[in-house]
């Protein structure tokens, strides 16, 4: 999982049964933070969630009537997870169960051009214009995703 250690701390949410069901259980993989903030760019907390959930996500964002719904997004190493940019302050209200957010309060991490933590890469890399993914669309997205994977494994 990507795992930013930051001094702002984490707010996680227990994963439910179906969400365990429908993605499988992901372990963690701790990454480090990144030494300090990167230069410009507009501040994010980070939202990390399993692939599978993740890819389907992005597909619906990616789908969907406003094409640029979707910021940029990370992989990590394994691609285990996926971490999605949103504003700052989003993990003060963030409880999609099988999710995590990242808090950083705009300290810690900024869209850089680079992955911002060794060993992951960009999904969907920033541009010029890029912004963050808003949290309301990405929940709205997560909760269509595991509805589809619940769907599909049931068809088995």
């Amino acid at each position: 999982m990507l795992h930013l250690d930051l001094a702002t701390g984490s707010r996680t949410t227990a994963t439910t049964a179906a969400t365990t069901a429908t993605t499988g259980p992901v372990a963690p993989t701790e990454v480090p933070a990144p030494p300090g903030p990167p230069p410009g760019g507009e501040p994010c907390d980070l939202v990390t969630v399993p692939a599978r959930q993740g890819l389907e996500a992005v597909d619906i964002l990616r789908r969907g009537a406003d094409q640029e719904a979707v910021g940029p997004v990370l992989h990590d190493g394994q691609c285990a997870t996926l971490g999605f940019l949103v504003p700052p302050g989003t993990a003060e209200a963030w409880d999609v169960p099988g999710s995590a957010c990242t808090q950083t309060n705009g300290r810690g991490l900024r869209i850089p051009a680079e992955p911002p933590v060794s060993g992951s890469g960009w999904l969907l890399p920033p541009g010029d214009d890029t912004s963050v993914t808003d949290p309301a669309v990405l929940r709205a997205a997560l909760d269509q995703a595991a509805r589809l994977i619940e769907a599909a494994d049931n068809c088995r």
